[in-house]
């Protein structure tokens, strides 16, 4: 048996869809593996993660970027710098190029690192220090 860990659900090559019965793992049966298949294709649902009051949902669906209106948003750019930053109000952005280390105020040297093709939520008031290490292109919607 192999155990594989995903946030939802997992489909195979062969059609078949193993919904997880914990939301920490899925049993794949081990005869699965026995037919011949030179590819074995799993994908997993998006998962979005929390972090130091930072949410980011890796690589979304086009579908939710199209619900949302993720590309009517306006962009913004910078180069690699470190700045500080204060969010006075809610902030939903989608990084289209760009590595971020994103230093929320209070915590140490803890950081969130985020990247292109991340949708990322800031809360409002979050004081925090961006540290862009490869050039950001990103559309954005503050609440």
């Amino acid at each position: 048996m192999i155990t594989n860990r995903t946030p939802n659900s997992c489909s195979l090559l062969f059609g078949a869809s193993f919904p997880s019965s914990s939301p920490s793992s899925l049993q794949i049966p081990a005869r699965a593996h026995k037919r011949r298949a030179s590819v074995l294709r799993i994908r997993a649902e998006t998962m979005e993660t929390e972090k130091l009051g930072i949410k980011v949902e890796r690589n979304p669906p086009e579908s939710k970027l199209a619900e949302l209106g993720v590309r009517r948003w306006p962009k913004w750019g910078c180069d690699p710098s470190k700045f500080p930053w204060t969010y006075t109000s809610k902030e939903t952005c989608y990084l289209l190029e760009g590595k971020v280390r994103v230093y929320p105020d209070g915590h140490g040297d803890e950081f969130v690192e985020i990247g292109a093709g991340d949708l990322v939520e800031f809360p409002k008031g979050m004081k925090c220090t961006w540290d862009v290490s490869v050039a950001v292109d990103k559309h954005y919607d503050f609440e």
